[in-house]
């Protein structure tokens, strides 16, 4: 069955009672701010791994805004600023995917295209994902699995071909060298296999990636998020996330909760 970019069918066709969308939060009247200085065009980011991987845009950059103790709210305002890499401070691209790989998410290729899926536990996060992929210019497809769960699939796309070339080695999917995460990537991956527990937050990996596990955990503790690898019969695999400032970190890089997404499943800023 096939998902627009809000979750819904295309055409006529209804979604079954399974996926009903949440009624949306109102939400609070903007502030007006001052208009903001026009920022130079950047080229759009390919699907595979940007071409200088020794600097992940995850770093903070030089001569970042310091905190004024003499001035009220400057603390908060310069912490605000330095979370330069949250999902919401750059448009959307291919190259995101990767975040679904990272976790449970598989690339495939059939000649000169390639296809990304994932499979999911929960009705809300096929509406997620097929609003997110449809902002990188992607159709979601989702079908029922065996396991009550939902397959989630993008149709096979030559825009995704780099994609699959960094990320399979044969048929195994492998991280390519230079592997990072941003908040983008994060928001996918969160979508897709993170789940909230007592002690933190759960990111589900692939069970059968285990070469992928070491390099996507050292991608975690670059951006301040790093986790502890639980094994499959410790309820894994996933890392699981604990701390206030970890959390807290994950909260600013993924961004605000999406509307279908239930609040206790989405970190939220404490």
């Amino acid at each position: 069955m096939s998902l627009n970019g809000r979750g819904d069918p295309s055409g006529a066709e209804l979604l079954p009672t399974l996926f009903p969308m949440p009624e949306a939060t109102p939400q609070p009247e903007a502030t007006p701010r001052a208009p903001a200085r026009r920022r130079a065009r950047t080229r759009p980011e390919p699907a595979g791994e940007p071409p200088d991987p020794a600097r992940p845009d995850d770093a903070a950059e030089p001569g970042a805004a310091e905190t004024d103790p003499a001035r009220p709210g400057t603390a908060d305002e310069a912490r605000r600023q330095l979370v330069f890499f949250g999902a919401e401070t750059a448009e959307p691209t291919l190259a995101d995917l990767a975040g679904l790989l990272a976790g449970p998410g598989e690339v495939v290729r059939m000649g000169g295209t390639a296809r990304v899926s994932v499979v999911v536990d929960a009705a809300w996060r096929v509406h997620v994902l097929a609003a997110e992929l449809a902002q990188r210019g992607l159709a979601a497809s989702w079908e029922p699995t065996e396991d009550a769960r939902h397959a989630v699939r993008t149709s096979y796309a030559r825009t995704l071909k780099p994609l699959a070339v960094a990320w399979l080695r044969g048929t195994a999917k492998r991280p390519p060298a230079g592997f990072h995460l941003n908040g983008r990537r994060l928001r996918l991956w969160l979508a897709a296999a993170g789940v909230a527990e007592p002690s933190g937050f759960l990111l589900r990996l692939g069970a059968a990636d285990q070469e992928c596990w070491e390099p996507v955990g050292r991608a975690l503790a670059t951006v301040g998020v790093g986790g502890d690898l639980l094994a499959p019969e410790a309820g894994g695999p996933a890392y699981l996330i604990t701390g206030r400032r970890r959390l807290r970190r994950l909260a600013e890089l993924v961004g605000d909760r999406p509307a279908a997404a239930p609040a206790p499943a989405w970190p939220v800023l404490a």
